[in-house]
């Protein structure tokens, strides 16, 4: 008889504002209108926000100057980066005292498999043990935890949204779904709340007179495969009633790595603009060094003055690693964004993917594919007569020593010791920046 497995989903409660209270416990401490991201008048963007300020309509990816304009009574703090790190470090640790693996799967969210310890724990309902894991969490770091269960990380994912004790749901911060128990409890659902539905197959969905997952329910198997394909149909077919054969990894593959920026006020200066992107790329590869990474898709963002976000990306012949080579294979991509649409920015970013411990590494074409949550803009092959393409970067064995090189002397005297010389520029500067 085969076992069922046992999936917990913990997710920390409003994260970012119960760390910003806890650091802060005279200030945002006792703020019941809270949002983290930025202060008044900054360009950020909403982090987080205190169940009272979601009241008003506050959510996150929200400019802070519309959360203030709907909530306005609400205190704004920056994102503690330090202590939310270190927290989410202090909770990972506790989830490996009860769960063989544990997978991070962001800052405040964790996927445990507790497979094979039914006898460790005296074959109690998983809910019991979700229950200890939750007050164990607590008396280690302060912080609450909800909690969803069940056979797999769908199921877990689905009953952690119910576990949250949110004003007036009644929830206790536990919500466990017993085996063969899975299509009932999803019935509840819209397809559009299940992960990977996005909004175009939730409106094609639709369009066939399917809007909850208990409508696609009563669809066999075959009719869904006949109207949406092999491939969607059995996925969903089989999403619908739960299952998910997925599994829980201690390690997710790093997929890529990004710095951004929004500036205090917008640019439209090109030169002032790429020298932003050179300060991008110093942090970015550096970025990329520390983990021993070198990557071989490079790609450029940029947020408009009216909040349309643009990126353009390229993937080179061979893997790359020095800010050097990065700010040669970024500047051609954003001076396409800058040519297609030469209007002032308020963000910036870059981010490098494709790595060299990647198993799918074989030559590719460069695709241009979408990151950053919007469509990229491919970057046109050159008209017959007009400039060649701008050549790949060539980064020697003697500019990764040096590049190595400075990393040591930053590390040790600070990320601002050693700089490119237009980075010291005092006549140059854009105003506080919001990283992100």
């Amino acid at each position: 008889m085969t076992t069922a497995r046992r999936i917990l989903l913990v997710d920390a409660d409003a994260f970012f504002v119960a760390v910003a209270r806890q650091v802060d416990p005279e200030g945002a401490g006792k703020a019941a209108l809270l949002i983290v991201g930025g202060r008044p008048g900054s360009r950020g963007v909403v982090c987080s926000a205190s169940y009272e300020c979601r009241a008003f309509g506050v959510r996150s990816a929200m400019p802070i100057s519309r959360a203030l304009k709907l909530c306005p009574e609400a205190m704004c703090v920056p994102v503690p980066r330090g202590a939310c790190s270190s927290r989410s470090r202090e909770i990972q640790a506790v989830l490996a005292r009860f769960a063989p693996v544990v997978q991070a799967s962001s800052i405040d969210e964790w996927y445990c498999d507790l497979g094979g310890t039914e006898a460790l724990y005296g074959h109690e309902p998983l809910a019991a043990t979700a229950h200890r894991i939750r007050q164990a969490v607590f008396e280690a770091t302060g912080l609450n935890v909800s909690i969803g269960g069940g056979t797999s990380r769908l199921i877990a994912k689905m009953a952690v949204e119910v576990a949250k004790p949110k004003p007036g749901s009644g929830a206790d911060g536990v919500h466990c779904v017993p085996p063969g128990g899975e299509a009932a409890f999803l019935s509840r659902f819209r397809l559009a709340d299940l992960p990977m539905v996005g909004p175009r197959l939730a409106e094609k969905l639709a369009r066939m007179g399917l809007e909850t997952v208990q409508d696609a329910q009563a669809w066999p198997a075959e009719a869904l495969v006949s109207r949406l394909g092999e491939r969607a149909g059995t996925w969903l077919a089989r999403r619908v009633r739960g299952v998910d054969d997925s599994i829980v990894s201690p390690r997710e593959r790093q997929k890529q790595v990004s710095r951004e920026d929004t500036f205090a006020r917008d640019l439209d200066d090109d030169e002032v603009i790429e020298r932003e992107l050179l300060r991008l790329a110093v942090r970015v590869s550096a970025d990329l060094r520390r983990q021993a990474l070198r990557a071989r898709t490079v790609t450029v963002k940029v947020k408009d003055r009216d909040f349309k976000s643009r990126t353009a990306q390229r993937t080179l012949a061979s893997f790359i690693e020095s800010e050097k080579s990065v700010v040669k294979a970024a500047r051609p991509l954003l001076r396409h964004l800058r040519g297609k649409r030469p209007v002032p920015i308020r963000l910036l970013g870059i981010a490098l993917s494709h790595f060299d411990d990647d198993p799918d590494t074989a030559p590719l074409p460069a695709a241009q594919l979408g990151l950053f949550g919007a469509e990229a803009v491919p970057v046109a092959a050159p008209a017959t007569g007009s400039a060649p393409a701008p050549a790949d970067p060539e980064e020697s064995p003697r500019d990764r020593a040096l590049t190595r090189a400075l990393d040591r002397i930053r590390d040790r005297y600070g990320a601002g010791a050693i700089l490119p010389a237009r980075l010291v520029d005092p006549e140059q500067d854009t105003g506080p920046r919001v990283e992100e």
